[in-house]
């Protein structure tokens, strides 16, 4: 399993327009084949600043998604509102407790 996970900073007077936005795909996002999880986050003092957390099947299934036409239009909805360049990784979970 690949995790993903992106970080934006938004412009402050952008971020109902994100979560508005967020809440119409987060459903497509994570139905999209090989999508099996997905998380938004909000940083506690910098509120303008989000992270996604997502599990991938594999680099493939994510991949499929970057290039996919919802990952376009979800991208191209997303990008005008940053005040700072996204950062993502992906990695591999070495451990999980609950």
């Amino acid at each position: 399993m690949l995790v993903r996970i992106v970080k934006m900073s938004f412009e402050p007077s952008k971020i109902e327009e994100f979560l508005a936005n967020f809440e119409v795909v987060k459903d497509k996002i994570r139905n999209f084949e090989g999508c099996n999880f997905l998380e938004l986050y909000r940083d506690q003092n910098t509120t303008n600043i989000f992270f996604t957390y997502s599990y991938w099947n594999s680099e493939a299934d994510l991949n499929n998604y970057r290039h996919s036409d919802l990952f376009k239009g979800v991208w191209a909805n997303t990008k005008p509102m940053f005040n700072a360049k996204p950062e993502a990784w992906s990695v591999d979970k070495l451990a999980s407790l609950e």
